[in-house]
């Protein structure tokens, strides 16, 4: 459970990263609020994912969904780049986490 529970915490860190960007700096109030509520949802997840989980590999895995999550939500829905080396680099990312998960 506490997988499925990090998960979900990695995800709502990729909606506060990407709702940062639609706060146009904390002036707009409903995507402040929301991404206020996507930082505490994803930091109250990740801390009863600690529970059972290894703080390193937690914290590695929360981070790490959350940088591509966000590179993805990026190039989605603010055409960023997909250049190659940027795609090796989220790939290899990719691989570390899931290089952590099979060493829990």
């Amino acid at each position: 459970m506490s997988w499925f529970i990090l998960f979900f915490a990695g995800l709502f860190e990729v909606g506060w990263a990407v709702g940062l960007k639609y706060t146009d700096g904390f002036s707009r109030p409903l995507p402040t609020l929301l991404t206020v509520g996507a930082i505490l949802a994803s930091l109250g997840l990740l801390g009863l994912a600690m529970k059972e989980l290894p703080l390193g590999t937690a914290y590695a895995i929360w981070t790490g969904i959350g940088a591509v999550g966000t590179v993805i939500a990026g190039v989605i829905l603010f055409g960023e780049s997909l250049a190659p080396l940027r795609l090796a680099s989220v790939a290899l990312i990719a691989c570390g986490l899931v290089g952590l998960k099979l060493s829990h």
